[in-house]
């Protein structure tokens, strides 16, 4: 039996990473572009990329990028890919605020130019967009799933409502298979550390180090339905599985607010929060210090009961904000088999014990 051949963009980033791991175990032949830098970006694949009997025997890495049009057909011509993983993105909501031009670039027409390209070489190839949860923005019902109306809130969310359009045209009027996926937020120990739950793990194992003072964040009453990425990118390889492409919402069907997320990363390393002020004043103060076991003795904690820890810094605050969003997955756990199966707070324990053991090991 011939063996599968993927092509992915965004392969160095946290998806990408995982769902690399993901088809190399499946016994795929994995293509992933990387963009050209100056210094190595390789970090969340460095185990994989320095296995000798992986690289250039199933995973091979070539440059380019998504606003390279000539570049996407001469890859895709060469790789032949049986399967397509679009996963390049400028993905910070809050920064396409700074960047919106860029980031239409590579989030809308960048998907654009991918899908044109399967046309234009006419490749049988089964295509995944990665879509997001930010198309609801200011939501229209509660909870969210496939059918319901878009709102985006950010340049981000504009952006990627195009690339989800673009697909599903291009699947009705070239009959590709194109589908799009719909996450909720998916977080691990590989999330990027300027996202929000990456930001307050590491921040928290700083604080409990003395590596730095405070915890600095925007809206804490934000809602979100937080997933563990492993799994979420299981349910990209299964879209791709399906007799007909479809699009599909992936979620935990639960949603918790940034303080929420916040109080229990600080509660597993053994200090209890108590949250002073309101809105943009609010504080988050050491109320209780505990022996937990990733930490040991409490001796180890630098901070002390009554230190501020977390304070709101309005400029974290985004220009349209996005209050709540909770997905329902239901059409994914009928037609793709695929429900979640780590809680929030396993997810928060799993961070929080990967950061804490990384500062403790490198000191920053």
């Amino acid at each position: 039996m011939k063996k599968k051949i993927a092509l992915i963009t965004g392969i160095t980033g946290q998806d990408g990473s995982y769902l690399t791991e993901i088809l190399l175990g499946k016994d795929y032949e994995v293509h992933g572009i990387i963009r050209r830098s100056s210094s190595f970006n390789t970090g969340r694949i460095d185990h994989l990329y320095n296995n000798p009997d992986i690289l250039n025997k199933k995973l091979f890495l070539h440059y380019g990028d998504v606003t390279d049009t000539s570049n996407l057909n001469r890859l895709i011509e060469k790789t032949q890919p049986d399967e397509i993983y679009n996963l390049a993105a400028q993905s910070h909501v809050k920064v396409s605020f700074e960047i919106p031009e860029y980031t239409a670039e590579v989030d809308a027409i960048g998907t654009l130019r991918f899908l044109d390209a399967i046309r234009e070489t006419g490749i049988r190839t089964k295509f995944y967009q990665a879509s997001t949860s930010e198309l609801f923005g200011k939501v229209q019902e509660i909870p969210q799933d496939e059918k319901t109306p878009f709102y985006p809130r950010s340049p981000y969310g504009a952006a990627k409502i195009y690339g989800y359009w673009i697909v599903i045209n291009y699947r009705e009027a070239y009959n590709l298979f194109a589908c799009n996926g719909i996450l909720f937020n998916h977080e691990s120990p590989r999330r990027g550390e300027t996202f929000v739950t990456r930001k307050i793990t590491r921040a928290v194992s700083r604080i409990l180090l003395g590596k730095q003072s405070k915890l600095y964040l925007g809206n804490l009453n934000a809602k979100r339905d937080w997933g563990y990425a492993p799994e979420f990118c299981e349910g990209m390889w299964l879209m791709l599985q399906q007799k007909n492409p479809e699009d599909f919402v992936l979620a935990t069907g639960e949603t918790h607010t940034v303080r929420e997320f916040t109080d229990l990363t600080f509660k597993e390393l053994g200090i209890e929060l108590e949250w002073k002020g309101k809105e943009q004043d609010e504080k988050g103060l050491i109320k209780k210090i505990s022996e937990c076991a990733i930490v040991g003795d409490k001796k180890n904690i630098i901070p002390k009961i009554g230190d501020v820890v977390v304070e709101v810094d309005k400029g974290y605050y985004r220009p349209t904000e996005v209050d709540i969003l909770i997905g329902n997955s239901a059409k994914a756990k009928e037609k793709l088999g695929w429900q979640t199966k780590t809680k929030f707070n396993e997810l928060v324990k799993i961070m929080i014990e990967s950061d804490y053991r990384k500062v403790l090991k490198r000191g920053y």
